[in-house]
């Protein structure tokens, strides 16, 4: 049996994730990245160092803790933050799953002799007749993290155990409880690991020269309001707007260039289609200008997806078109495109049309 280097975050699932392993016969070694450390001395929900050592303690492993503070800020942090400077809204865990999390995993891996990683994502790892390796959807859609997981690239694919594909969340939360880890009961966070309680705009003004207040704009350009500064705001949304037009509005566009914010009424958010920028691809090989290619897309984690088709551009982006119009796709979020059986094909960046 193989010897695994888990990542264990300090939660249910990678401690879980673990104990598997171990009781599947491989040498098991956990393994904690700190990535993030709040002032305070708080750590990140991705890495709760001193939980993450009570579960190894308890499923008997080895465990290791590894600072990697420099790369998350360069990777992930720094660009997060720009990217809400230029208007966009990011997924840095998308971009920290690729770049940190497994680029740092295999690394130390290599450094303590395994031959694999693994995590406690809820999604499956499996290669294909063609010899590419992909991720497959969880058994349990509701838990299903593969929207997360589309950057990853072939060489962190091919090792790389994912052992919660099949489990539902109450059935690990019984296997925890079963053997006695201290996290068994642990809530889930559903906030980015570094912003705590997702203010987002105190994050971006403590690490940025923000920009200032500017105007709220209808889609003919005529000035409706004042606002606080582009930063606080996201396509899609409707509360915490703090005008008053005596109808619901919402966000539509954001120009970072004049540092007006687009209102609209909700059915002017739906869109045919949408391009994509920085592709990764995973069950197939990057299509060439020209091909198109059917796909079910998804434009943010909780979004079920559609059918849509996918059409290469000479620029290596893509549009994708939708069987019916999605609400709200909004610039630097990612669109993730699966196969009908629930596999990734690959993904991209949602770029301004």
């Amino acid at each position: 049996m193989a010897k695994v280097t888990v990542g264990m975050s300090g939660g249910v699932d990678s401690a879980v994730a673990a104990y598997l392993l171990k009781e599947a016969g491989h040498d098991v070694v956990g393994v904690t990245l700190r990535t993030w450390q709040a002032e305070d001395g708080s750590e990140g929900r991705c890495c709760e160092i001193e939980d993450a050592r009570a579960a190894a303690r308890v499923i008997g492993i080895p465990f290791h803790v590894f600072n990697c503070t420099a790369t998350f800020e360069r990777e992930v942090i720094a660009p997060f933050v720009a990217d809400y400077v230029a208007g966009l809204t990011p997924n840095p865990c998308v971009v920290c799953n690729r770049a940190v999390k497994w680029e740092r995993l295999l690394h130390y891996a290599a450094v303590l002799g395994a031959d694999a990683v693994a995590t406690g994502h809820y999604a499956s790892v499996v290669q294909l007749p063609s010899g590419r390796y992909t991720v497959q959807k969880a058994r349990h859609a509701e838990k299903d993290q593969t929207y997360m997981l589309y950057r990853l690239s072939q060489e962190q694919l091919v090792a790389t155990l994912m052992p919660l594909g099949d489990l539902s969340k109450a059935e690990v939360r019984r296997i925890a409880a079963r053997i006695g880890l201290p996290v068994a009961d642990k809530p889930d966070s559903q906030e980015i690991c570094f912003v705590p309680e997702g203010h987002y705009s105190d994050f971006i003004a403590a690490h940025a020269d923000v920009p200032g207040e500017g105007n709220f704009v209808d889609g003919e350009g005529r000035v409706l309001g004042a606002h606080r500064g582009i930063t606080h705001y996201t396509v899609g949304q409707r509360k915490g707007l703090g005008i008053a037009l005596g109808t619901p509005v919402f966000v539509k566009e954001i120009r970072p260039a004049t540092g007006e914010v687009v209102l609209s009424r909700e059915e002017d958010l739906f869109s045919p289609s949408i391009l994509c920028r920085s592709l990764n691809w995973m069950s197939v090989p990057a299509p060439v200008p020209g091909e198109t290619l059917p796909c079910v897309a998804r434009i943010r984690y909780h979004d079920g997806g559609r059918p849509a088709l996918i059409e290469a551009l000479a620029d290596e982006k893509v549009r994708v078109t939708f069987s019916e119009p999605v609400r709200a796709p909004a610039p630097g979020q990612s669109a993730v495109f699966y196969d009908g059986d629930g596999r990734v094909l690959g993904g991209g960046i949602i770029d301004k049309l």
